[in-house]
């Protein structure tokens, strides 16, 4: 992560917690004009418009921490299973964590909603830091936990996020991947740890 990154999620960081904690409004408006200050930061230095970058980390209240994304690695006669997203990419199903969602359960619902299917969640891949394997860089952290799923029924509905599924050989990935959510690298590790049993789930 650029310098000027860190230094922009760390000010946002403090501001927010210094908005939580604090009574007094003269310190309630240096913070906020902190935490616009931030926000000004990574527009200026992305392609991000200012208005967004305030929606995506200028409303949240309480201690700032890390949003999860549960990731979900379901094989088929040794392929696995990439949703094609509406803007045309494609990644392995999965989505934020919900509220009264755990790891387990939100991986089981986001591949129902995007797939249709319903999956056993068997085992943990990996904890990620989103930034250090996915881009663009977010302006706040997300940890990305990836979870290797068994089929036990179902079948594929269209639904607002996707059009399609389909199974992809290890060699014969599609380009046109949603990096933002998984990349070549991620799904390659999927493949390595449904191929080891004694696999260790890896953590940044």
């Amino acid at each position: 992560m650029d310098n000027w990154l860190k230094w922009a999620v760390e000010i946002q960081a403090m501001a927010q917690s210094g908005l939580t904690y604090t009574d007094n409004p003269y310190d309630k408006e240096r913070y906020e004009r902190l935490r616009e200050i931030a926000a000004e930061m990574i527009a200026e230095k992305s392609d991000i418009p200012l208005g967004k970058v305030k929606g995506l980390f200028c409303g949240e209240t309480g201690y700032q921490t890390p949003k999860l994304d549960t990731r979900a690695a379901i094989f088929k006669d040794g392929k696995i299973l990439l949703v094609h997203e509406n803007n045309g990419t494609w990644s392995l199903p999965g989505g934020w964590c919900d509220v009264l969602e755990s790891v387990r359960s939100n991986t089981i619902k986001e591949v129902k909603e995007e797939t249709g299917l319903d999956v056993e969640a068997l085992r943990l891949i990996a904890v990620q830091d989103r930034n250090k394997h996915n881009v663009p860089l977010y302006a706040y952290g997300v940890c990305k936990v990836f979870v290797l799923c068994k089929i036990i029924g179902g079948k594929f509905v269209e639904n607002i996020e996707t059009t399609e599924i389909a199974f992809f050989d290890e060699e014969d990935l599609p380009m046109d991947l949603a990096n933002e959510k998984t990349t070549k690298e991620q799904i390659l590790m999927c493949f390595k740890a449904m191929k080891n049993e004694n696999w260790q789930p890896y953590f940044d």
